[in-house]
């Protein structure tokens, strides 16, 4: 059974069709890899399966069973979660504050409710070794590096137990260590049976961690097909036209 099943999805915007009768399959555990040029309909594909956009038609469906998601609420209920490029962090706060942030834990004294840091702390720390990342609950979120940064974003997915996360271009901007880091962090959470989809425009980074890749060109699927059958030089072509279709 897939994991992620879209089918037919295609997205208006007035008069503009950002996406055309797009069909994909995520299977459990399994990491796609999602490429194209800019405009292509990355963005747009990911708004809808994270409930920031509806489509005009087609259907999602998880584990079998379809959804509608009206907003981005409704789709990390159904057990998808986003890591933006922006990753969304508080400099200023720790990592556990961060971990938690909007969903903080609290404790009763007597009348009071009061944040519960010591359980937020204990709780940071395990999500931080079952990705076996270096990262301490208790460190402010300015001082990290790049790839401790992406530990924390993806940490957070983890507290709702998520059957899909969605990275948007992770390893942008960061140094080639830190890059092995994320690509290690990503690994972790496909072995934990949790489908990831990776948008990104840097093709070593897809073709060491995906499965499969999947090729957006002018809103339609050119391809989809398992990494260890393609190369780079295949899905270049295939981004910019040169070869039609995989």
């Amino acid at each position: 059974m897939s994991r992620l099943k879209l089918t037919g999805i295609s997205k208006n915007f007035g008069a503009i069709q950002a996406l055309s009768s797009v069909t994909l399959d995520v299977a459990p555990g399994e990491v796609l890899g999602l490429m194209g040029d800019n405009g292509a309909g990355k963005s747009t594909l990911v708004k809808i399966i994270a409930g920031n956009f509806r489509p005009s038609s087609g259907q999602i469906m998880i584990d079998g069973a379809p959804v509608v998601f009206h907003k981005p609420r409704d789709a990390q209920t159904g057990g998808v979660e986003v890591v933006y490029q922006d990753l969304a962090l508080c400099n200023n706060l720790t990592a556990a504050s961060n971990v938690f942030l909007g969903r903080e834990a609290m404790r009763k004294i007597g009348p009071l409710r009061l944040l519960d840091y010591p359980a937020m702390n204990r709780r940071a720390s395990e999500l931080f070794k079952v990705l076996k990342s270096e990262t301490r609950a208790r460190d402010v979120v300015r001082r990290m590096s790049g790839g401790q940064r992406q530990a924390v974003a993806i940490a957070r997915t983890l507290l709702s137990e998520p059957k899909i996360v969605l990275m948007d271009e992770p390893t942008a901007a960061i140094s080639v260590r830190q890059v092995a880091e994320v690509l290690d962090l990503i690994r972790r959470l496909r072995d934990r049976g949790i489908s990831v989809i990776l948008i990104s425009h840097r093709m070593p980074d897809v073709f060491g961690v995906a499965d499969r890749i999947a090729v957006l060109r002018r809103g339609e699927l050119v391809a989809s097909k398992a990494t260890a059958t393609s190369s780079p030089e295949e899905v270049t072509g295939l981004i910019t036209g040169a070869i039609e279709t995989a």
